[in-house]
Parts: structure tokens; sequence; C-alpha cells
């Protein structure tokens, strides 16, 4: 009959094996959130190409300008940025920024609806999903009192321009993301914080041929 010694170890040294432990289970999670980070980057990345083809193309048959355009995906969370200037020429993302969605707090929704809910009526405080030609810049009464008018041009935002719905900011909106957080709702719309819409008010008053605003989701 064999009689086996067992082995003992100190404290020391199983509380060292833990810490290890420990350690390879903390950088297995970061790397995979790091991954899961890159993986959703380059979904972004390859759906704004996509829009960005198409919109080219608009701006090309309708006389817009052709160097950059603006993409707002209101699929990305809204505590996320989601406002883009695109650059046609690279491909790529040149600005970046939160964006609102309209409050829809004149209309009721169906049932077991979330925000953001889309709709081109009046006074609904909703925003609308389509392309927009960005117009003359005005006076606001929100943010840095700078505004620029919008004309929908599409059955889903044709009513925008009548409805008061301008690119303006406003100054209790975050600079950074603030995910899972969610940010604060408009009357409908698309509006961006006081320094971003600074760096986009200068790159708009900089351009002579009219700009392309697509919200889409």
């Amino acid at each position: 009959m064999y009689h086996f010694k067992q082995t003992v170890f100190p404290l020391e040294t199983k509380l060292m094996g833990i810490f290890i432990s420990l350690l390879f289970l903390i950088a297995s999670c970061g790397t995979n959130a790091i991954k899961d980070t890159e993986n959703k980057e380059a979904e972004r990345q390859e759906r704004l190409e996509i829009k960005s083809i198409e919109a080219l193309k608009f701006c090309k048959e309708n006389q817009f300008d052709t160097t950059y355009c603006i993409l707002i995906d209101m699929s990305i969370h809204s505590g996320k940025y989601r406002f883009f200037v695109w650059d046609f020429a690279t491909s790529k993302i040149i600005d970046e920024g939160l964006c609102c969605h309209g409050s829809c707090a004149n209309i009721d929704l169906p049932e077991g609806t979330e925000l953001p809910y889309f709709t081109n009526q009046p006074s609904s405080y909703c925003s609308s999903l389509g392309k927009y030609k960005i117009g003359k810049r005005g006076v606001s009464s929100f943010g840095i009192k700078v505004n620029y008018k919008l004309h929908g041009l599409e059955a889903t935002n044709n009513n925008a321009f009548d409805r008061v719905i301008v690119l303006h900011s406003f100054s209790d909106l975050e600079n950074y993301e603030v995910y899972p957080e969610e940010i604060i709702e408009s009357w409908g719309c698309p509006t961006i914080s006081d320094d971003y819409l600074r760096r986009v008010d200068k790159k708009l008053s900089e351009t002579e041929k009219p700009v392309l605003m697509w919200m889409f989701n």
C-alpha cells in the first residue's frame, strides 16, 4: 500500500496564485473589450462609407459641395458620437460629436415605442430622417446664437423648413461621449455642443456650394 504525502502550500503562495489568476482574467477581459470596440468602430466606418458613396453621387448630380458632407447616424446611442463631418477624398471622419434627437413631446407615440422616433409631422417635436440642404446662417436663441436653416429634400423631411428645424447648439450639451448615459432631447433639431458648432460653423462659412446633411438610422 502506497502512501502519498500531501503538499501543503503556504498562505502567501495561495494568495499569489489567486492574484496571478485575477491578472490573467483582467487582461483577458481588457483584450476582449478592445476587440469589441475595434469591431464596432470598423462596423461604423463601413456603414458610413456605404452612405458616403450615395451622398457623393447626390452631391455631384445636384451641384452640392463634393469635398465633404455631414452624416448623422441615428442608429447610434445618443451618448456616443453620431454627428460626423465626412471627407469624401479620404473616406474618413474629420470631425465628430454628440447630436440630440427630437423628444416627440407633442404627439402620442404608439404604445411601446422608444425614442428616437422619426416623423415629418408638423409640431411633433420629432426628428425627421432624410437628406437636407444646409441653408443660410442665422441667429439662434440657443447655444452660441448661431443656426443654419435646413431644407428637407425628401418626403420624409420636406416639412423641415416650415417646422423651423435648424442646426444649432445647446450649451448644456457635453463635448465628450457620455455612454451609457443619454443626452438631452431637442424639439426636433439636430443639436450639437457649442464647441462643436463653432468648428462646424467655421467649415460651413468657408464653403461656397450647398452642403449635404443626411440623417439616417
